[in-house]
């Protein structure tokens, strides 16, 4: 059976073994534990305290919360992905064997949340690594007379990026021969080329 929160996929099958795991929790702290998640997904740091405390009832053992967190992770950043409606969303969790109570209470916090979870995971999507400077060299590869060329020339470049998600720079060298740079320069033209092309459509 497929799923809209699941991208119109199945369900994958760790999801499905997880969604009883909650059931075990009260509808209440099923909602308080998602609030932890929602607000770990828009970047803040998981308080282990609260998730210890909202788990304490249901007897969780490490295994279970740590379950518990990544289903809870999945189904909130999937749905939020693929833009579902909380009322499907809850029709979905129920038929996957979630109680009425818990899907109709994690929906609700889910409706409130949408879309800073929307906006949230469309700045980290566009966050993408600048070039800050490119450097190459040529070398040509000697026999042992130092005079005569064995094979066709090397091309070793080294980039230096500006990684967002570090918030720093970082250098990232690799070498090539000439034929596959050239193949590698033509390909980098057609993607910038098909890049321009989509942000004009926009």
């Amino acid at each position: 059976m497929r799923f809209r929160f699941c991208g119109g996929l199945d369900c994958p099958d760790w999801v499905l073994a997880e969604i009883t795991i909650l059931a075990r929790m009260s509808s209440i702290k099923m909602k308080l534990l998602s609030g932890q998640v929602i607000k770990n997904l828009l970047g803040e740091v998981l308080d282990y305290e609260k998730v210890k405390k909202y788990t304490a009832d249901a007897k969780y053992d490490t295994s279970d919360v740590k379950a518990a967190i990544s289903v809870l992770t999945f189904i909130l950043s999937s749905a939020a992905r693929y833009d579902i409606e909380s009322a499907p969303l809850s029709d979905e969790l129920q038929q996957l064997g979630l109680p009425k109570e818990h899907s109709t209470s994690l929906c609700k916090l889910f409706a409130d949340n949408s879309s800073s979870l929307q906006d949230h995971f469309r700045l980290k999507s566009l966050r993408l690594s600048q070039i800050e400077k490119v450097d190459y060299t040529v070398r040509h590869v000697l026999d042992f007379s130092g005079q005569q060329v064995l094979e066709e020339p090397i091309v070793d470049l080294t980039l230096v990026l500006n990684d967002p998600h570090l918030s720093s720079s970082k250098t990232v060298s690799f070498s090539m021969t000439s034929r596959k740079f050239q193949t590698f320069l033509h390909e980098m033209k057609v993607a910038k080329e098909a890049m321009a092309s989509t942000s004009n459509a926009l």
